[in-house]
């Protein structure tokens, strides 16, 4: 039977509808090559395939975020260096993330988290007139200059919450988006983006059936 889902493939559906529940459920490539006695390599390039799809589907998905959003940076990669802390940790790729609260997550790889590089990422993405918190960095001075409404709340002063004062969301995201890495035990930095995006559909999907949306996003365009 010709697989709908995956032209130009050997692969029988019934099969790729089984690998493909298995990465809906986000079960690693070896476990899922195991559970489906497909070999290893078939699993990573097909899972690679669908990660791409995702980032596809991030981008399609992509819309400037109003009302109550909050805004927060995060360093991947290894774990951190004795003497390096903080912003800055050596070996470590930095993300910016925008989360609306209620909503959905954006993430952005930057090269340094200056001014220089957030500025254009949040005037990109946040309209006019929303409301915005972050934390006490000072790549966030002059937000209120942008058209925001500016609330900070200072980490480093052991503050964390204050009422709607918080960035708890986007935090949440990158608890989410690193535990789940860190089951892959290592990730090739030339594959970061795509796992980084993967973290982020399905965080924006994850009170959704991602099986289902998946079947129906494939058959309308197949990988």
């Amino acid at each position: 039977m010709k697989n709908k889902y995956y032209k130009s493939s050997k692969l029988s559906e019934h099969k790729f509808r089984e690998l493909l529940k298995f990465f809906s459920l986000d079960v690693p490539a070896l476990k899922t090559a195991e559970l489906t006695n497909l070999n290893k390599n078939t699993v990573h390039s097909i899972y690679n395939k669908l990660r791409e799809r995702l980032a596809e589907l991030s981008l399609e998905e992509n819309e400037p975020f109003s009302g109550e959003v909050e805004v927060d940076e995060s360093y991947f990669g290894p774990k951190r260096i004795r003497g390096k802390r903080g912003r800055g940790a050596r070996g470590k790729t930095p993300v910016v993330g925008v989360h609306k609260r209620g909503g959905k997550v954006f993430t952005k790889v930057v090269e340094n988290c200056s001014k220089e590089q957030i500025m254009p990422i949040l005037k990109g993405k946040i309209l006019e007139e929303t409301t915005v918190y972050t934390d006490g960095w000072k790549s966030y001075h002059g937000l209120i200059y942008q058209g925001f409404e500016h609330h900070r709340i200072y980490h480093s002063k052991n503050e964390f919450a204050r009422g709607k004062n918080h960035i708890n969301g986007i935090e949440s995201f990158w608890s989410f988006a690193k535990t789940r890495m860190q089951k892959l035990r290592g990730i090739r930095s030339e594959k970061f983006v795509l796992h980084l995006k993967e973290s982020e559909w399905r965080w924006n999907h994850r009170n959704e059936n991602i099986y289902k949306i998946l079947l129906k996003k494939l058959r309308e365009n197949p990988l």
